[in-house]
């Protein structure tokens, strides 16, 4: 079910997954009403909230200060809100604000900007910038330059740049890469993106802050062992995916690749301590 504002195309869609996030989302919303670029849809993708949002969300669409999209499923997992907010965006960019996020007053102007004299667009996924606390400081690495036109797997490996990054994507290319929804639970978004980097696809790295990051106490680099092995069937595939498909960028990084296959026989055994089949294949 959804509840449409306006239908026509716009530039961009801000696409927001949630789920029981009414307290944390208004944070959201203020952001998203300071843009300086104001031709975007928010699509609000609901997975299955038993708060208050549809109702909260109802009230921003009533004011009609933004064209909002709102999309309820029943609860499935982030990665099938993602997948479902792809298949709704009307937007050329994606931007995939979370629910407890805000962004920069011109980020949404400076990517449009950006992407519009980016010559050869169908070659690229998106344009990726910085993120930072809410104190200013930069969260992670900054980019060796100010500007790098390369596949993200090379800025993974060759270049060592860690720490939460943020952009726009380009929603056709996006389309053609769902999150897989047949592994159970928590997929890690690098299945996605490397997969991506390694048929070809650039990202346009900029050393620009586009996103306030609130970190997040549930989130899995906090979880430590205990609760991390709740994802192990989506973190061996992660592990999987880097012993077997990004050999070429071995040379880089060596020690990760050891680390990786350290990982994956780890996350064998708590699956089948967990009495979980390993996936095909990997017997």
């Amino acid at each position: 079910m959804a509840e449409i504002v306006q239908t026509s195309e716009l530039p961009i869609t801000v696409m927001t997954p949630t789920y029981n996030r009414a307290s944390t989302l208004p944070r959201v919303y203020e952001s998203l009403l300071q843009q300086t670029f104001t031709s975007f849809e928010w699509l609000i993708v609901d997975d299955g909230s038993t708060d208050n949002t549809r109702e909260l969300v109802q009230q921003w669409i009533d004011e009609q200060k933004l064209t909002i999209r709102y999309v309820w499923q029943p609860n499935q997992h982030k990665k099938t809100a993602f997948n479902h907010g792809v298949r709704e965006a009307h937007g050329e960019l994606l931007v995939a604000l979370d629910s407890d996020d805000t962004i920069e007053p011109d980020a949404l102007a400076h990517m449009w900007s950006t992407w519009q004299q980016l010559e050869n667009r169908e070659q690229f996924i998106g344009i990726t910038g910085l993120c930072a606390k809410p104190n200013g400081e930069i969260v992670g690495d900054p980019y060796p330059r100010d500007v790098m036109a390369i596949p993200a797997i090379d800025m993974y490996f060759k270049y060592k740049v860690r720490g939460e990054k943020f952009g726009c994507l380009n929603t056709a290319v996006l389309r053609k890469y769902p999150f897989p929804e047949d592994i159970a639970g928590f997929v890690p978004e690098s299945l996605v993106w490397r997969r991506i980097a390694r048929d070809g696809y650039k990202t346009l790295f900029i050393n620009q802050v586009y996103r306030t990051y609130f970190d997040s106490q549930d989130s899995l680099s906090r979880e430590g062992h205990s609760v991390g092995d709740k994802h192990a069937l989506g973190l061996l595939w992660l592990a999987k995916d880097m012993v077997n498909d990004c050999l070429p960028w071995f040379k880089y990084q060596p020690k990760e690749f050891i680390k990786a296959a350290i990982r994956y026989n780890r996350f064998k055994r708590v699956l089948a301590k967990q009495g979980q089949a390993v996936p095909s294949g990997d017997n």
